[in-house]
């Protein structure tokens, strides 16, 4: 009888390690370490797939909290930005917003996220871009944080809802955003420019394979090192 309680016992804790490790993922809150500076992601798929290994990667040095959904395009931002902040001290937020926003949809398309870039819609024209990130650059000036621009990652050819080219533009017009406020720019554009064969998740798609997606974190985790090292606002 006694062993077959120990049995019971090991496998409801190992039961509850599993779903403890399914549980934590780039979205699931963390605990903070008091002793460090608090870190903040905001973006859309692309940061999700980079928030662990981001977060591995400066253990000990900052926590490394980010948005509990995805991203999306400029105008969720505005919608959702204040809750996304909240009322907590933040030392360096690392933000993007741009593959979403250049992302032609149409109502009728059987492609994942309706996308369409021959009948559809564009979310949001470059100039609609601009002037959404200058909204919520004045916004997260206000916290007080050390800000960090990432700009998009690339679109490779073939995308069915994104066109060749369209990533430079409105990484352009965000540079053009980011000058004007002094706001550090972290290329990840160029980190990804000559790699997608290599790391995308296939053939015109902007998504990255784990390898690809560990780049892109030792890019963050770098440049986030490097802004808390100047010293973080009060």
């Amino acid at each position: 009888m006694k062993t077959i309680i120990q049995t019971l016992f090991c496998l409801a804790l190992l039961t509850a390690s599993s779903f403890a490790q399914k549980k934590a993922g780039p979205m699931t809150p963390i605990k903070d370490d008091p002793a460090l500076p608090r870190v903040l992601l905001i973006g859309d798929s692309i940061s999700i797939a980079y928030t662990l290994p981001t977060r591995a990667e400066l253990k000990g040095v900052a926590n490394v909290h980010r948005i509990p959904t995805n991203g999306g395009p400029t105008s969720k931002g505005l919608q959702n930005i204040d809750k996304w902040i909240g009322k907590t001290k933040w030392d360096v937020i690392h933000f993007n917003w741009g593959l979403h926003d250049l992302c032609y949809r149409h109502p009728e398309s059987k492609a994942q996220g309706k996308r369409d870039k021959v009948k559809g819609t564009v979310t949001h024209s470059v100039e609609e871009y601009a002037a959404n990130l200058e909204k919520l650059v004045v916004r997260l000036e206000k916290t007080g944080a050390s800000l960090i621009f990432a700009t998009t990652t690339p679109v490779p050819e073939g995308e069915v809802g994104r066109k060749l080219g369209d990533d430079k533009l409105y990484n352009k017009a965000a540079l053009a955003v980011m000058k004007k406020h002094t706001i550090q720019v972290n290329d990840l554009h160029a980190v990804m420019a000559d790699k997608m064969p290599k790391y995308a998740t296939q053939p015109g798609n902007v998504h990255f394979k784990s390898e690809g997606s560990k780049l892109l974190a030792d890019q963050v985790a770098g440049t986030i090192k490097k802004a808390l090292g100047k010293g973080t606002k009060e």
